[in-house]
């Protein structure tokens, strides 16, 4: 228990701190002090800046690695795989190519975007369990699947952007990650989204406990099997979705935080699903400051700092998964 509480305390307290010197650092550096001064002043003109600028980034950061981590927790008790996650199965790249279809042809419906990518993602989502399903679903084939309409998706976005010159600055939002240029009508919008899956997902947490068990077993329990998996692969879907079509599209996020929340907190969706949302938090604010402090004034894409961590990570996973889990 003492391994679980220490986790936590120290998973919020590195988010907590490392949100603070992101705020400070960078292009106009400030003190702590100055910061939150500023902040209940409005005298200070740098802050004023950061607050416009920076924060919002910072605030959508944080919320889409909170979503995208749990939306990763929520799939692989669905799936009942440890290597499902919404980068590697398509669900991301299907909402960023639906994002990059609304921004190119249909600009007035900007604002709807967020439910088009929800819609992108599902259909993903969908095509992955259809061509998956063969006398039942193998873990392995739903990810090589996967794998396959994540390229697909990917492949017919990047036709586009590269087709439509005047949309290819909103393309290259979707699929590089680099939260530049969010304002606070983006933050709006993922908060909200990303509040109600994240709220859902604490509420199923005994379907996820439950779905543990073989469907033969809970369905002598009397528990309906497939209505909790729909409910709990729509919520994974929509934390997904929002967080690509506001944040870009991020891999392997929702693989490292699952896999090394249940390493310290146990594999009870009680404690794993707050703890990934906080860790996935940390873990993409720490990739976005990297991108752009490791080179400044040039910036790296959150999404490589990511895609440079979570290769490895996934072929250590492989290696290990016969071992691990029986296959």
């Amino acid at each position: 228990m003492y391994k679980k509480i220490i986790s936590f305390v120290v998973v919020i307290c590195a988010l907590f701190i490392l949100t603070i010197y992101s705020m400070t650092t960078g292009s106009i550096a400030i003190t702590t002090g100055e910061l939150l001064k500023g902040l209940f002043t409005g005298t200070n003109e740098n802050v004023e800046i950061i607050k416009d600028l920076r924060l919002p980034r910072i605030i959508i950061a944080l919320f889409a690695g909170a979503a995208l981590s749990v939306s990763g927790v929520l799939l692989q008790a669905v799936m009942r795989n440890p290597l499902a996650e919404p980068g590697i199965i398509g669900v991301s790249s299907g909402a960023g190519f639906m994002s990059i279809v609304m921004v190119t042809f249909f600009p007035t419906l900007f604002f709807y975007t967020p439910l088009f990518s929800f819609i992108g993602g599902a259909v993903a989502f969908l095509l992955v369990y259809i061509f998956s399903w063969k006398s039942g679903l193998n873990p392995l084939r739903m990810i090589l699947i996967g794998v396959a309409i994540n390229a697909v998706f990917t492949g017919l976005s990047e036709l586009i952007s590269a087709q439509n010159a005047s949309s290819m600055m909103s393309g290259i939002s979707v699929t590089s990650s680099t939260l530049t240029m969010k304002t606070w009508t983006d933050v709006q919008v993922i908060v909200l989204y990303g509040s109600i899956g994240l709220i859902l997902s604490m509420l199923l947490y005994a379907w996820c406990n439950h779905l543990g068990l073989r469907d033969k077993t809970l369905k002598n329990l009397g528990f309906q099997v497939n209505r909790a998996r729909l409910i709990i692969s729509i919520i994974a879907v929509l934390l997904a979705s929002i967080a690509t079509a506001i944040a870009g599209m991020f891999t392997f996020v929702g693989l490292l935080i699952p896999h090394i929340g249940r390493t310290l907190v146990g594999n009870d969706h009680k404690l794993l699903i707050p703890f990934s949302a906080f860790a996935g938090a940390l873990l993409i604010l720490v990739a976005d400051t990297l991108g752009r402090a490791l080179f400044s004034p040039i910036e790296i894409p959150a999404s490589i700092i990511m895609a440079v961590i979570g290769g490895p990570f996934l072929i250590f996973l492989l290696r290990k998964s016969d071992r691990i889990y029986g296959n």
